[in-house]
């Protein structure tokens, strides 16, 4: 598993990389954003093929080529992802915009936090969505509303995945901004057990 762990990690940072490179090339400043969205483009299907190549070995456990797992995630995933990832990137840049520039808005102060709570639970229904396209094949709408489904239905898995996400955000703040790329593999095979229940309804009542 440690040889998993370490090739998903190293081939999603280089399947990320281009966009990675560019961000780190931005100014940290709100006019940004939507610059900083297009740099995160890349980092969907490289997070969905990591999902992939995660699950195979998962299951079997005499698969040794993580490698060709993944870049067969990839190719499987790409358009899929993008189909989701791309409009999940543009409204969160929609919400992080306005709330660092929330004092022009003249709103009262718990439109700020309203603001800030859909924020997370788009991040949380993107997590199912990531899940359920790396290792389904529905179509784009059908994942979204299945990723909305069950962001209610399995709040444990919902829940697992906001620990996740408290564990990162507190990590980036306190030690690195480098730290989700350093930990992608291990963040995202958490991510992957805490989805179990989810992937196995889907088979179930899901699929053919």
């Amino acid at each position: 598993m440690t040889h998993t762990l370490v090739t998903v990690e190293a081939l999603l940072l280089v399947a990320a990389s281009p966009g990675l490179a560019a961000l780190l090339l931005l100014d940290p400043a709100p006019a940004n954003l939507p610059l900083a969205a297009v740099c995160l483009l890349p980092l969907g299907p490289a997070t969905a093929a990591a999902l992939y190549a995660l699950d195979r070995r998962d299951r079997d456990l005499t698969d040794l080529h993580p490698a060709r797992s993944y870049w067969r995630g990839w190719r499987l995933n790409a358009v899929p992802v993008l189909k989701l990832w791309t409009p999940l990137l543009a409204w969160l840049t929609v919400i992080a915009f306005t709330l660092t520039h929330f004092t022009a808005t003249g709103l009262p102060g718990w439109w700020a936090v309203l603001l800030a709570a859909v924020g997370v639970g788009s991040l949380l229904w993107g997590a199912h969505a990531l899940v359920l396209t790396a290792l389904f094949a529905f179509r784009a709408r059908d994942t979204a509303r299945l990723a909305g489904y069950f962001l209610f239905r399995h709040g444990r898995a919902t829940l697992g995945a906001a620990s996740l996400l408290v564990l990162t955000a507190a990590g980036t703040a306190v030690l690195t901004e480098a730290l989700p790329a350093l930990l992608a593999a291990p963040l995202l095979l958490s991510l992957l057990h805490s989805s179990r229940p989810v992937i196995a309804e889907t088979q179930k009542d899901f699929t053919a």
